[in-house]
């Protein structure tokens, strides 16, 4: 039997993941309440990954009027399946269906209606039609000159419970990129800062995981970015924020303030997109490139700010060169974490209309990924982006940084190692299997055993791997055990270190370290020693990787070094 429900309208999201929630579905809740008060309204949130079938039933078996939809390019599969079947379900479900990606569902059953724009703009023409039960086939909104946080407290109990919030301070770009949707829409606006205040109080107060401010470009005004950072970090210190924003409109007050925010409490998506000037012309991105490098390094010495910097596979004038000269920039620039997307090419975008000047062959179907370009072929480009997928998965994470540091300091070029890395990869069948720590490190162990600096190599894998947590090395990088290693250092440490353990915490430091052997060279490159006396007969010299962690971003195992002999080597 059908489940009875007083719900007449069912707002629907179809998430890329549990812990994601939908801006959308509340800013529709509130319209909905605040025009047709009265009516019973059920928040619904799936995810991409939900079993098909499930989720159908849940959805059919509510006796609602309507259901609304919010379409995006993640999810648009999902939603169009589910619309069909829906509609032979129920011949008399009114089917709504708005977002970026509504328009590009295809024909449409009978029973669905697209609405294009913000809701805060609908006319009023649309809710009188969804009351009577008559809607017609497209309504058009226009701009909303507000857009107030649409959330409730009760939301954070509930439907937001455990999960991110999105948050808009303001609506537009300040650019005009060709391949987003965004350049349709000219001009920013911007919420009243008091306003953005008071609403981010409440949102803190709610204790989220990560407060996401989906602003395009948040810091296009700085004196009212520097206002709302400066309410952040005044607010609480529990709470993380994420901002988008340009990396070459930052000034001094706003590096002065950033210099004093807590470790892990902001991170910033840096969109550069390309080194080129000929992409970045053809795609009417304007940026100060030298202004960009500059600032993005001010930003990673202070060590306090994740920093997430993305670059675009795919995109006019991009040959194989200059791809290769753009990682090479954003390689050396040593971010946290390097996102090399893929061009999606949207429609109803300027770069869909230059499609055929730039030999764009791109996916039929959302999310529309580029297939071959005048400057790539399909198989260049299929290349390029397993490189950008092997790089994703080893870089972007805290694993391998001795690595990439030693690659940075050598002057090795990252294409050619990456590259070279990708090959092995390709042997290991990595990109069929799960990529798990482990195996990224015997990958890596295979291809830095063969060469001339293997040895030093070798030990920063060593190194990385137990300050990454792991007590113990895998087995094709353990040349000493663990117990091994214990033994020896019970009968040569000392009975007291100053700072490290007292006689009567000797026995708890060799159960909670972990110890590691290392060369002189990789001890020296590490920073681990100042002093030949700090090695031992063989040129080797002893690392013990501690239970408390680092600061900074990048959070590992705190290292010293040990002299079994003498306690005045510990670092």
């Amino acid at each position: 039997m059908p489940v009875q429900t007083k719900s007449m309208f069912h707002l629907v999201s179809i998430n890329c993941r549990f812990s994601h929630s939908c801006l959308a579905l509340f800013y529709v809740r509130n319209a909905l309440e605040q025009h047709l008060p009265g009516h019973s309204l059920l928040l619904s949130q799936f995810t991409i990954n939900d079993p098909y079938y499930p989720t159908l039933l849940r959805i059919s078996r509510e006796r609602s009027k309507a259901v609304f939809f919010s379409v995006y390019i993640w999810n648009h599969a999902v939603v169009h399946r589910l619309i069909h079947d829906l509609a032979r379900l129920r011949p008399d479900l009114i089917i709504i269906l708005g977002g970026p990606e509504a328009q590009a569902l295809g024909e449409l059953p009978e029973q669905c209606t697209l609405f294009l724009g913000e809701i805060e703009g609908a006319p009023q023409g649309f809710y009188h039609d969804l009351q009577q039960g008559r809607l017609q086939a497209l309504y058009q909104a226009e701009k909303a000159s507000c857009f107030p946080s649409p959330y409730k407290e009760d939301d954070f109990t509930g439907a937001l419970q455990h999960r991110q919030l999105y948050y808009e301070s303001s609506r537009g770009c300040p650019f005009s990129c060709s391949y987003c949707l965004s350049s349709g829409s000219k001009g920013v606006r911007h919420k009243p800062v008091e306003l953005v205040k008071e609403e981010l109080t409440a949102l803190i107060a709610a204790r989220p995981m990560i407060i996401k401010l989906v602003d395009r470009t948040f810091n296009d005004q700085p004196d009212r970015a520097l206002a709302i950072w400066q309410f952040c970090i005044e607010q609480t210190k529990q709470v993380r924020f994420h901002f988008e924003i340009a990396p070459d409109r930052f000034t001094a007050p706003m590096f002065a303030l950033l210099s004093t925010v807590p470790c892990d409490q902001f991170q910033f998506e840096i969109g550069i997109q390309s080194f080129h000037t000929p992409t970045l012309a053809a795609v009417n991105r304007t940026m100060d490139l030298e202004a960009t490098c500059r600032n993005i390094q001010r930003l990673l010495a202070l060590d306090t700010i994740h920093l997430h910097v993305d670059l675009i596979l795919g995109l006019p004038f991009e040959t194989e060169e200059s791809f290769r000269d753009s990682f090479h920039q954003v390689f050396r620039l040593g971010p946290h974490y390097i996102q090399l997307g893929l061009l999606k090419v949207l429609p109803d975008t300027e770069i869909a209309r230059q499609a055929e000047e730039f030999g764009l062959m791109y996916c039929s179907e959302p999310p529309y990924e580029v297939l071959a370009t005048r400057w790539l072929d399909h198989t260049q480009l299929a290349d390029l982006y397993d490189f950008c997928e092997c790089v994703e998965a080893f870089y972007n994470n805290r694993f391998f940084r001795s690595l990439w540091q030693y690659l940075l300091q050598t002057g090795e070029e990252p294409f050619a190692f990456f590259y070279e890395l990708l090959q092995l990869c390709r042997q290991y069948n990595f990109f069929q299997v799960s990529r798990t720590h482990k195996l990224m490190t015997q990958i890596l162990a295979d291809l830095l055993g063969k060469r001339k600096d293997g040895k030093l190599l070798l030990d920063l894998l060593r190194y990385d791997w137990l300050r990454c947590g792991h007590r113990s090395l895998p087995e094709y990088l353990t040349t000493t055990t663990q117990p091994e290693l214990r033994n020896r250092l019970r009968e040569s440490l000392p009975q007291n270190v100053e700072g490290l353990f007292t006689y009567q915490t000797r026995v708890e430091f060799l159960k909670q370290a972990s110890f590691v052997e290392l060369s002189r060279e990789a001890m020296g490159f590490l920073g681990l020693i100042n002093q030949e006396n700090q090695l031992d007969h063989t040129g080797t010299g002893l690392v013990a990787l501690l239970p408390e962690q680092t600061g900074g971003v990048m959070k590992f195992q705190r290292a010293v070094s040990l002299l079994e002999s003498d306690s005045n080597s510990i670092q």
